[in-house]
C-alpha cells in the first residue's frame, strides 16, 4: 500500500497523462461498487510502470487494446504496465469497496431513516480505493465521473452536476439513473470527489471578480436539514471570496462551488476542488460554544484558500503539505480578522494553533516545517501541529518581517505563473523576494529546514525611581535542537488605567537575534506593571516574564484589557506548567480564579481543556482525587454564577459534567438531566443530556438501561455515537473489556463509532480499571498497524496508549516495545513515541507539583 519518493519520481519522469474517464456504478449492493477506468496517457516508449488501484476484484485490463493477464499484473493494490508505447489507452474494469473507515467511498446507512449516503476522502492517497489513478499529486489530469445510482439520490462532483438520465432496463424504470460530469481542469487526483446519496440543498449564488456567476449550494443528510443554518455558511463563503481574490489577484479558479456536511467525516473538512466536504459536527443540532461557531468559520475559509493554494497550484511531493496547510491556515485566520465577524481570530489562533504548535514542536519526533517525507506513510503521520500550526506561525511571522503588501504581490505572481502546475517551495520564495527585496534563503534554512522552539525572556535593571537602566531580550535553545533565529516581535508596556484595567502604554516593534538582544530605545522609560516580551503574537517563540509581571499577571490576569495580550499570558503559564517550571496546582489556582471573567469563547474553551489536562496528568497523584473535586466545586459555583443563558456558563456546565466525582457533583448532574434542578437560561439540549448522561455513567450513577433509554429518545446517528462512548465509560471490568472487544478485537467497528468509544474507554476516575490493558496495547498494537488502514490503525494507537498510567512502569514498558520494534515500521514508532513522552512529561510535572 506504500508508495515512495524516488518511486512516484521515476513514475513521473516516464509518463504524463491526460485525462481520466470514471464510470462507477453504486446499484451493485452494499459492500462493493463498480468501477471502470479509461486512462490516456503519454510514455517513454518501451517502458515500464505501474497504476495504483486498491480492488476489490478486476474483470479485465486492457492496455492499447491488448487484454492482459488480471492475475499476473495485479495484486490487488498496484497494476503492472509493461513495455508502454508513446501514447497509451488503459481500460480498467473492477469492482471496489465500500469504506466504513472515512478513507476512499465511505458508505453510511441513517438510522433515522435507514436511506444511503455515500462520500469520497481521498487524501493522501485514497483515490486508487475509487478508480485505477496514478496516486501521485504531480501527475495532474482532467477527470470525467460517468456514475450510475438510485434515481432520487443527488450526485456531486467537481464539475457542475448534470441532468441525469433513466438507467437500466425497461422493468427498472425511474429506479435508477446515470448523471455524466463535464471534465474538471487539469488537477490531482486527491481532489477530485464523489458525493452521493438523497442529501439535501439550499442554494445561491455570487458573481466572482471575473465576472462569472458562480453557483454555490451547501449540503446535508435529509435528517439533520432542520438545523442547517445555510445562510451563514454562505455569507461566510461571499466574504471568503472577496478577500481572497482581491488578495490573491486571481479569480476563483473553478465553475461552482459546493459545500457538503458528510456522516463520519475523520478531519474537519477536505478541499477537493469545488466540492468540499466537512464534517457533520459542523451541523449544530444543539447549542454549541462560540468558539465552535468560530472554529467552523475558520474551517470554512481555510478549505476556501485551498481552491488557490493546493487545488489550482498544487505541491509536486508531500514534503511541501506544510505549505498547502500552513498557507490555508495563516489566510483563514487572516480573512476571519479582516474580513468577518470574528475580528479577535488572532487570539484564538494563539490560544489554539500556537499551543498546538509548541506542544508538537517539543516532543522527540519533532521535525522541520520542510519535513523529509520518504514515502506516503511518512506524509500520513505529519498532519501535524509542525504542518499546520507552526508553518502558518512562520508565515506571519514573514508577513510581520516582510510586510503584508510585498506578501501578497508575491503570491499574486505566483498564481500567476503557475495555474493549474505543480510547484516546490523554492517556487514560492522567489517570487516573495522579488516582491519584498529581500533574500530569503537564511530566513528558509532557519526558520523552515531546523526544529524546535526558542524561548525569549526579558533582562532588565531598574534604578531607585523604576526607570530601566538596561534592558535584553534573551533567546535560548534546547540542546537537542540547539538553533537561534531572527525573531520580529514587539515588547510591549501595560499599567493601570483609571478603570483599574491594565491597558497598554507603550510598544515597540524590533528584530532580534541570537543569545542577547540589547533594546536601548527602552532605556529610560519607567518599568511597567507588565511588561510582554512577543506583544501581538508576531513571533514563533515561548515566553518567559519577569518577575514584578509574572507577579503582575498571578494577582492581575483578569484585569488585561484586551484579550490577546491576556491570552499570551495565559499561554506563558501553560508552558512553563508543561516545562514543570510551576507546580500544577499553581496553574489550576490560576484559571479557576480568573476564568470567570474571562470574555473570549476559544480562551475559555482551551482553558477549560488545559484544565482537564492539569488535573489528570500534572498534578500530583497523591493530591489529585481531592483537587479535581475542588477543581469540580469550583466550576459548578462558576456555571452558577455565570450570566444566564451565556456561553461561559454552557462551558462551565460541560466541564463539570467532565469532572464530577463526589455525590454532591453527581446529584447536580442528575438534577440538571432530569429537570429537578435548574440555571437560569441554561438549555438542555439533546447533546447536553449526553454529556451529563456520561458524566453519570463515569460516576457509576447510571447504567447500561439508562444509556439505552436515552438512545430511544435520541435514536440519530449523533445519538448512537454518544452511546458508544457511555458504554465505554462505564466503570466496571466487565464494560472496559466489552469496549477493548470491539475497537481492538474486531475489525467491524465504523471509524466514529470507533472513535468515540475509545473515548469513552479512557474516561475513568479509577484508574485502576486500565492497568490490564497496558500489557495488551503492546500486545496487540504490532497486528493493529500492519492489518487495519491508517486511519482505523491511528485511532487505536494514540487513543488507547495507556497514557492515564502515568508511572515510570509505563515508559519501560513502551522502551521495551520500541526496543523490539527497531525499525520495523517507522510511521508507528513516532506516533508511540510521541505518547511516551507524554507520560515523561507528566512524571516530569507532578514531580514539580509541590
Amino acid at each position: 500500500m506504500n508508495l515512495t519518493r524516488s518511486e512516484a519520481r521515476e513514475r513521473a519522469e516516464l509518463i504524463s497523462v491526460d485525462s481520466y474517464d470514471v464510470n462507477l456504478d453504486l446499484t451493485r449492493g452494499d459492500e462493493v461498487f463498480g468501477s471502470t477506468t479509461v486512462v490516456r496517457f503519454s510514455a517513454r516508449q518501451g517502458a515500464s510502470t505501474f497504476i495504483d488501484a486498491v480492488t476489490a476484484s478486476i474483470h479485465r485490463i486492457t492496455l492499447n487494446g491488448v487484454d492482459l493477464n488480471v492475475g499476473e499484473v495485479s495484486d490487488g493494490v498496484r497494476i503492472q504496465l509493461p513495455n508502454l508505447a508513446a501514447s497509451n489507452e488503459l481500460v480498467v474494469e473492477a469492482e471496489a469497496f465500500y469504506m466504513n473507515t472515512g478513507e476512499g467511498l465511505h458508505r453510511f446507512v441513517d438510522p433515522v431513516d435507514n436511506e444511503v449516503y455515500l462520500y469520497s476522502q481521498f487524501e493522501v492517497p485514497d483515490s486508487r480505493r475509487m478508480f485505477a489513478v496514478f496516486e501521485q499529486p504531480d501527475l495532474k489530469a482532467a477527470f470525467r465521473f460517468t456514475v450510475t445510482a438510485p434515481s432520487h439520490w443527488d450526485v456531486i462532483s467537481n464539475s457542475p452536476t448534470p441532468e441525469p438520465v433513466p438507467a437500466g432496463s425497461l422493468e427498472e424504470a425511474g429506479k435508477n439513473a446515470t448523471w455524466s460530469f463535464d471534465p474538471t481542469p487539469r488537477i490531482s487526483s486527491y481532489i477530485t470527489a464523489l458525493i452521493a446519496g438523497p442529501y439535501q440543498s439550499v442554494r445561491s449564488e455570487l458573481t466572482s471578480s471575473d465576472g462569472r456567476v458562480i453557483p454555490l449550494g451547501v449540503f446535508a443528510r435529509k435528517s439533520l436539514m432542520q438545523h442547517l443554518d445555510a445562510e451563514n455558511v454562505f455569507e461566510l463563503t461571499r466574504q471568503g471570496f472577496e478577500f481572497y481574490e482581491k488578495q490573491f489577484g486571481t479569480p476563483y479558479p473553478f465553475e461552482k462551488y459546493d459545500q457538503l456536511f458528510v456522516p463520519e467525516f475523520n478531519a474537519g473538512a477536505m478541499e477537493n476542488a469545488g466540492a468540499v466536504t466537512f464534517l457533520e459536527s459542523y451541523v449544530f443540532r444543539s447549542r454549541v460554544p462560540d468558539a465552535t461557531v468560530e472554529r467552523r468559520a475558520v474551517t470554512i475559509l481555510h478549505e476556501l484558500a485551498h481552491m488557490w493554494f493546493g487545488d489550482l497550484v498544487t505541491m509536486r511531493w508531500w514534503n511541501d503539505l506544510w505549505l498547502n496547510e500552513s498557507f490555508a491556515e495563516f489566510m483563514s485566520t487572516l480573512a476571519a480578522a479582516d474580513a468577518t465577524e470574528f475580528k479577535q481570530s488572532w487570539t484564538t489562533f494563539a490560544s489554539m494553533e500556537k499551543a498546538w504548535a509548541y506542544r508538537q514542536d517539543q516532543l522527540p519526533t519533532t521535525h522541520p516545517i520542510v519535513a523529509e517525507i520518504r514515502d506516503l506513510e511518512d506524509v500520513q503521520v505529519n498532519f501535524d501541529g509542525i504542518t499546520y500550526a507552526k508553518g502558518a506561525s512562520v508565515l506571519k511571522q514573514l508577513v510581520a518581517w516582510v510586510g503584508q503588501d510585498q506578501f501578497m504581490a508575491g503570491v499574486r505572481e505566483y498564481f500567476g505563473k503557475h495555474a493549474w502546475g505543480n510547484t516546490e517551495l523554492k517556487d514560492l520564495l522567489s517570487e516573495l523576494e522579488a516582491a519584498s527585496g529581500r533574500d530569503l534563503k537564511e530566513w528558509s534554512e532557519l526558520w523552515l529546514e531546523t526544529a524546535g522552539v526558542n524561548t525569549l525572556r526579558p533582562e532588565l535593571e531598574v534604578d531607585d525611581d523604576g526607570a530601566i537602566t538596561s534592558f535584553a531580550v534573551l533567546q535560548s535553545a534546547v540542546a537537542e535542537y540547539p538553533t537561534l533565529r531572527p525573531h520580529r516581535l514587539a515588547i510591549g508596556f501595560y499599567d493601570s488605567g483609571d478603570d483599574g484595567k491594565l491597558h497598554r502604554t507603550h510598544r515597540v516593534e524590533l528584530d532580534i537575534d541570537g543569545e542577547r538582544t540589547e533594546v536601548a530605545e527602552l532605556v529610560g522609560r519607567q518599568r511597567p506593571d507588565l511588561l510582554l516580551l512577543n506583544d501581538d503574537d508576531l513571533a514563533y517563540a515561548k515566553i518567559r516574564l519577569d518577575d514584578k509581571s509574572e507577579h503582575t499577571a498571578v494577582r492581575r490576569l483578569r484585569d488585561i484589557s484586551e484579550s490577546l495580550p491576556r491570552t499570551l499570558v495565559w499561554a506563558s503559564a501553560w508552558d512553563a506548567t508543561r516545562d514543570g517550571e510551576i507546580p500544577a496546582r499553581n496553574y489550576v489556582e490560576l484559571v479557576l480564579q480568573n476564568i470567570g471573567s474571562e470574555s473570549d469563547s476559544s480562551v475559555v474553551q482551551v482553558l477549560l481543556r488545559q484544565l482537564a489536562t492539569t488535573l489528570a496528568f500534572y498534578v500530583a497523584p497523591a493530591d489529585r482525587e481531592p483537587m479535581t473535586a475542588a477543581a469540580a466545586d469550583s466550576l459548578w459555583e462558576l456555571a452558577s454564577a455565570a450570566a444566564p443563558g451565556s456561553d461561559s456558563q454552557l462551558q462551565f456546565v460541560k466541564s463539570f459534567a467532565g469532572h464530577a466525582v463526589s455525590d454532591e457533583h453527581l446529584d447536580a448532574l442528575a438534577g440538571l438531566l432530569s429537570g429537578d434542578q435548574t440555571l437560569e437560561g441554561l438549555n438542555i439540549d439533546a447533546d447536553l443530556r449526553w454529556e451529563l448522561l456520561t458524566g453519570l455513567v463515569a460516576g457509576g450513577r447510571m447504567d447500561e438501561a439508562d444509556i439505552a433509554a436515552e438512545l430511544d429518545k435520541d435514536a440519530t446517528a449523533t445519538g448512537q455515537l454518544a452511546a458508544a462512548m457511555a458504554r465505554a465509560a462505564l466503570p466496571s471490568a466487565d464494560a472496559k473489556a466489552a469496549a477493548w472487544e470491539a475497537i481492538v478485537e474486531r475489525t467491524d467497528m465504523p471509524n466514529a463509532a470507533q472513535r468515540s468509544a475509545i473515548v469513552g474507554f479512557s474516561r475513568v476516575h479509577d484508574t485502576s480499571l486500565l492497568e490490564p490493558y497496558a500489557e495488551k496495547y503492546f500486545a496487540a498494537v504490532r497486528d493493529v498497524w500492519s492489518t487495519r488502514t491508517h486511519e482505523i490503525a491511528q485511532q487505536i494507537v494514540t487513543g488507547l496508549y495507556p497514557s492515564r498510567l502515568t508511572t515510570q512502569a509505563t515508559v519501560d514498558a513502551t522502551d521495551a516495545f520500541l526496543d523490539s520494534l527497531g525499525d520495523e515500521a517507522p510511521s508507528l514508532r513516532r506516533l508511540i513515541l510521541e505518547s511516551r513522552d507524554g507520560v515523561v512529561r507528566a512524571l516530569k510535572a507532578q514531580a514539580a507539583d509541590k
